[in-house]
């Protein structure tokens, strides 16, 4: 898949599952309960154990229908086992730019972690497709809002504190996509995969609901 239909990818679903476990096998009951609920852009944590091994299997389950995704890839050397096993985009929680070098010599998605304005245009000018704005539950939607004044051009994702009740507010103030965390896969740490899944179809009705209630469509840089 083209790194250019992966960006679009992620832009028309506006949300990122992030899937960080104890275990390989509770990886991907998460991921596959995800899935189940309509989430079908996932981030691959790599605190996960085996974490190219769950890459590699949801890879072959479900082709070019999940978009796939690594997280918490801090070097060059992770981010490139990450590609080979499968993943379409890097996500980082800072700004690597040896990283988004790899990413764009191999036309894979690069999202860095940032947070303050020099973080951001920082990344910008590396070549990152996206940023994540990291930890934005510190801030919350009104920092996006700051930030879109003299970056407009950002594309911007928060991630942290994005929940169900709270997801227009991050669409509102400009951010392109939202990656989301324990809100969502929270149920899994009890093994309970079916609360996850019933999360994930919350979280996809809302995003239907936002999109068709206000002038939040699919926002673009």
């Amino acid at each position: 898949m083209q790194k250019h239909t992966v960006f679009e990818g992620i832009l028309e679903r506006g949300m990122v599952g992030i899937v960080r476990a104890p275990s390989a096998q509770a990886a991907l009951q998460i991921a596959e309960a995800c899935i189940a609920g309509g989430i079908t852009a996932l981030e691959v944590a790599f605190t996960t154990p085996d974490t190219l091994g769950v890459l590699r299997t949801l890879r072959e389950r479900h082709g070019d229908e999940v978009l796939l995704g690594a997280g918490t890839v801090l070097d060059t050397e992770t981010a490139r086992a990450a590609i080979l096993a499968g993943a379409q985009f890097i996500i980082s929680p800072g700004v690597n730019v040896e990283t988004i070098a790899l990413c764009q010599r191999y036309q894979v998605l690069a999202m860095p972690g940032a947070m303050t304005p020099t973080e951001i245009v920082t990344a910008l000018q590396a070549g990152a497709d996206i940023v994540k704005v990291f930890p934005a539950e510190m801030f919350g939607p009104a920092y996006i809002k700051a930030l879109r004044a003299p970056l407009p051009q950002a594309p911007l994702m928060p991630t942290g504190g994005v929940t169900v009740e709270n997801l227009h507010a991050w669409f509102a103030s400009g951010a392109v996509a939202v990656g989301i965390g324990s809100s969502l896969s929270g149920p899994g740490a009890t093994g309970d995969y079916a609360a996850v899944t019933a999360r994930a179809q919350a979280f996809v009705a809302k995003m239907a609901a936002v999109r068709s209630q206000s002038s939040v469509l699919v926002i673009k840089p």
